[in-house]
């Protein structure tokens, strides 16, 4: 798998990451082993995991994973501390106190004493940003922390962020898809001024791009759930439906699969650094592995961004 550097940064990371949201959920400790010898075996390197997945559970798998099935050295290791508001005295949230206990929370859970990417999962209005970006300062200085990065920041929370930290943030994760080009705006262009590479999630549009949805719901999906049918039904629109027959046309055309059109597609857009792929099983996981084998000619990407685009206004278009 090719790898590319992360934003500004000098760390090298492989141009797909491993997703692992569903594992503690969805997934089990068996298949969670499949997926990531599969993922390392294509040359996967980035292995993305959050402390709020399955209450800790996806960090501890991938913890026990790490130690005995693929060596430490060769994943670059990312999760993210997401920051709830609690009644404790650190006040919870993105506060210093609380985002250092959750980094030793995670540090226990992977079974390492250094995390190489942490991201913090949300913007926290109710604490200076200053505060929070200190907490990013020790992490790094005291050796727990390699790199750092946000996630789901507006686009001057980005900017801001950026702007202040001594710690160079060199990544951020938002969603982005072609049924969800929002950072386009002004995220993207925060990311480039600041040397920041984006991590998108949901790159597949929450599953719609891959057609499973075309004609129903599946009772085996994520959509037939009680849990993520909201999840799903977000991206369940007219224009998702053009936007996916689009998708499905070109795919028929290249002789490969809808997935697979989607993924090249985000992977190649400007400032991407590597597209975050969560799969169930590692049967999901192979059809986005083969994702790595296709560049899409410029007519088909031309005429994805074409049935995909959004509305640019003021300021964002400038002015005319």
């Amino acid at each position: 798998m090719e790898k590319r550097q992360l934003g500004r940064s000098g760390l090298r990371i492989s141009r797909m990451a491993l997703g692992t949201m569903t594992w503690g959920g969805d997934t089990d400790p068996d298949e969670a082993a499949s997926q990531l010898v599969a993922f390392v075996d294509a040359g996967g390197t980035l292995v993305d995991t959050a402390d709020l997945y399955a209450g800790g559970e996806a960090e501890r798998m991938l913890g026990e994973l790490l130690s005995d099935l693929v060596p430490r050295e060769d994943i670059v290791l990312a999760t993210k501390t997401v920051a709830r508001r609690t009644d404790g005295p650190f006040g919870g949230g993105a506060s210093r106190g609380a985002l250092l206990s959750a980094l030793e929370g995670s540090l226990q859970r992977l079974r390492t004493d250094h995390i190489d990417l942490w991201q913090l999962h949300a913007w926290d209005s109710g604490v200076p940003i200053e505060e929070t970006l200190s907490a990013l300062d020790y992490a790094v200085s005291s050796g727990k922390v390699r790199y750092v990065g946000v996630s789901n920041y507006a686009g001057w929370q980005l900017a801001t962020a950026a702007s202040l930290a001594t710690v160079p943030i060199v990544s951020g994760q938002f969603e982005y898809s072609l049924l969800e080009r929002g950072i386009e705006r002004e995220v993207v262009p925060a990311a480039a001024h600041h040397g920041i590479g984006v991590l998108p999630w949901a790159p597949l549009g929450r599953g719609v791009l891959t057609g499973k949805y075309r004609t129903g719901t599946p009772a085996d999906s994520r959509g037939a759930s009680a849990e993520y049918a909201g999840y799903v039904e977000h991206h369940r629109t007219e224009r998702a439906a053009r936007i996916v027959q689009a998708v499905t046309t070109a795919a028929e055309g290249l002789g490969t699969s809808p997935l697979a059109v989607a993924l090249a597609w985000v992977r190649d857009r400007p400032g991407v650094a590597a597209p975050v792929v969560g799969a169930r099983d590692t049967g999901q996981l192979t059809g986005s592995l083969a994702a790595e084998d296709l560049t899409l000619p410029p007519a088909i990407r031309s005429a994805l961004d074409d049935v995909s685009g959004i509305d640019f206004g003021y300021p964002e278009r400038g002015t005319r």
